[in-house]
């Protein structure tokens, strides 16, 4: 969904009640847990945060605070918890004075001893149809990011777009991975 101008506290909340009941906008509901669906746009981003429980834990929180969303061009909206079938989404600045919302749903949560994440997925009114999915793993070689996603068109306009619209899912997954590694570094002193 378009709006001249970033919305309000208020529209936000109007939207979120507008979007509780929605449905997916996709059939392949949950298909990020294994190997995503043909037909779609496919990609997947990682990123090595450094090692450690000690960063584990750190990313783990970083993630449950959405720091992969808060890109300042772009940020997490509604505010949630990270719970299956919880709404969640984000307001993206596309052009100056022009936002997108785009709303989704947490379709499951990962919450393992050396595994953390979730995935969402679109709702009718995003801009997008697809899955996408958020995970910290402690592994043996460190501690890593990964970002999982499967994606098409889901407007006439992202579809007419299309080159535009693979810029920003581009920018979006190199800004997410760079948010990550600053959110668990070291302060600087």
């Amino acid at each position: 969904m378009f709006t001249l101008g970033k919305p309000s506290n208020e529209r936000c909340l109007h939207l979120r009640r507008l979007f509780q009941d929605v449905p997916f906008s996709y059939p392949e509901v949950g298909e990020t847990r294994s190997t995503p669906p043909a037909g779609y746009t496919v990609d997947h981003n990682r990123v090595r945060l450094g090692s450690g429980e000690d960063l584990f834990h750190s990313a783990r929180a970083a993630v449950q605070r959405f720091e992969m969303l808060r890109l300042g061009w772009l940020e997490p909206w509604p505010e949630s918890a990270i719970v299956a079938g919880t709404l969640v989404g984000t307001m993206a600045r596309v052009a100056p004075g022009l936002w997108t919302v785009n709303p989704c749903r947490v379709v499951y949560v990962i919450d393992e001893p050396r595994r953390f994440g979730f995935a969402y997925g679109t709702l009718a009114g995003h801009v997008e149809r697809g899955e996408e999915r958020f995970l910290v793993e402690l592994a043996d070689d460190g501690v890593w990011f990964d970002i999982l996603a499967f994606s098409k068109p889901g407007r006439l306009i992202t579809w007419l777009g299309f080159p535009v619209t693979r810029w920003f899912q581009r920018r979006f997954a190199r800004d997410a991975l760079a948010a990550m590694v600053r959110a668990v570094a070291p302060p600087r002193s």
